[in-house]
């Protein structure tokens, strides 16, 4: 029995895990103030503190209409992800491929009015600085040439250095906000051995700089440079950026790999469970895929007895396998069902025949 099927949900929660988002009240109303040792002061505050708004990315991964019972949330989750944001730090989220690791992240941005999710891809090439910046100085310096080459005025004509840079996933979302925005920085696991060390800093002290932009600081304080979301600018001061509201940042692992233990310490730890019955039901009826009819259930029920004998599968299958049966492309043939989701559900390993 769930822990929270017959008791009262923790005073103490501000994210409840159910899909219903925050009324009435902001989430920078609802969290006390940071631990003295994770306040950050970062500004100036934009002079209009507009969280951007999510573009359908929430309702694509999520479902338009997702809600669970307050009976179907794991109370551990929820612990976990309440600490974070009022620890102020990042959630180290394991579990298998397809568990929904990287949903948290939008759960959380829905149901906490937090705008849109800054998803930080992570490869073997992946570096910090590319998640924090990239400036392009040669296509500024071909700028100033052109221009030159027209005008014969050397000094005079180069280029604005904002317009050639750009804030990465990870700059952006720790730029001074009232209210903090969600960071999935998706499969460390994948990343080149450094990049965890090089995160450390930037999870403690909550800033970073810009080189570029410190060197020319006695001519320039402020520059308004482009940022990860569509069409955004900020202004920079003195090539230095700070977070005034700590960002909830998701890290996704896949457990593939152990990281060292000082970035181990700055992380809370959450491990994610596979859902059941009653989860995937909610997850298909956000998808408006409705789980009631008698076909459909036999599917979920399928589902996580292959799920079960395969050692996991991921969840978008069901919803591939529910779609298919559902949309009216395809009519039930006899044989034909059994085969064709045999094939949808085989493990993704070359161990099953």
């Amino acid at each position: 029995m769930n822990a929270v099927e017959h008791a009262e949900e923790p005073d103490w929660w501000i994210y409840r895990g159910t899909g219903r988002p925050l009324a009435g009240a902001s989430l920078a109303d609802l969290l006390p103030p940071a631990p003295p040792w994770r306040a950050f002061d970062g500004g100036p505050l934009p002079a209009r503190d507009v969280l951007p708004q999510d573009e359908g990315e929430a309702d694509r991964r999520l479902g338009s209409e997702h809600r669970l019972a307050a009976r179907h949330v794991d109370p551990h989750e929820i612990d976990m992800v309440n600490a974070a944001l009022y620890l102020r730090r990042p959630l180290l989220v394991t579990g298998r491929p397809g568990s929904g690791k990287s949903s948290l992240a939008y759960r959380v941005a829905r149901e906490l009015r937090l705008g849109r999710v800054l998803r930080w891809p992570i490869t073997s090439h992946t570096t910090l600085k590319g998640g924090l910046y990239s400036y392009d100085a040669i296509g500024r310096a071909q700028a100033a040439g052109a221009r030159a080459a027209v005008d014969h005025r050397d000094g005079e004509l180069e280029p604005p250095i904002g317009e050639y840079l750009r804030l990465g996933e990870l700059g952006t979302v720790f730029l001074p906000r009232r209210q903090p925005r969600v960071l999935l920085i998706d499969e460390l696991d994948k990343s080149e051995a450094d990049l965890p060390n090089d995160l450390l800093s930037l999870f403690e002290d909550g800033e970073f700089t810009i080189p570029e932009l410190v060197r020319m600081r006695s001519r320039t304080r402020e520059v308004e440079v482009f940022t990860a979301d569509p069409d955004a600018t900020a202004t920079i001061v003195d090539g230095r950026v700070r977070c005034a509201a700590f960002p909830f940042v998701v890290i996704t692992s896949n457990g593939d790999r152990d990281f060292p233990p000082a970035f181990l310490r700055r992380c809370l730890r959450l491990e994610i469970k596979d859902p059941d019955i009653d989860q995937l039901s909610a997850m298909v009826a956000a998808h408006a895929l409705d789980p009631n009819d008698a076909h459909r259930s036999r599917i979920i029920e399928e589902f996580v007895s292959r799920s079960e004998a395969y050692g996991g599968l991921p969840v978008d299958k069901l919803l591939e396998a529910v779609y298919l049966a559902t949309s009216g492309a395809y009519h039930d043939e006899g044989e034909s069902w059994p085969r064709l989701v045999d094939a949808l559900w085989r493990q993704l390993n070359s161990m099953v025949p």
